[in-house]
């Protein structure tokens, strides 16, 4: 089954649910400060889980207390798709100072 592509009002109010991502060019994408290197390696490690389990990767970037992620879906042109917004939802279950619903 093929990935559709989101129109530029489905990417608006999807990210309106995804509070700190934004659109940046064709990409979702979103960064996390954290207090020390090594939390931010340890959230790699956790996002590296979710993407395996979702089979979807995101570009992502450890910074000495950061971690960066920009995702969009290379089967869809390139496009903004539901995948790369279940995985922001997903990383955003996970991230500290997140905040059930």
């Amino acid at each position: 089954m093929a990935v559709e592509p989101l129109s530029p009002k489905e990417i608006e109010a999807r990210l309106a649910e995804l509070p700190g991502w934004s659109l940046d060019g064709d990409r979702l994408t979103r960064s996390y400060r954290l207090g020390s290197h090594f939390a931010a390696t340890a959230l790699v490690v956790h996002i590296a889980r979710i993407q395996d389990e979702l089979d979807h990767h995101s570009d992502l970037t450890l910074g000495y207390n950061t971690v960066s992620l920009s995702v969009n879906t290379h089967s869809a042109g390139g496009a903004v798709t539901e995948k790369d917004v279940e995985l922001a939802r997903r990383v955003e279950d996970i991230a500290p100072g997140h905040t059930p619903h």
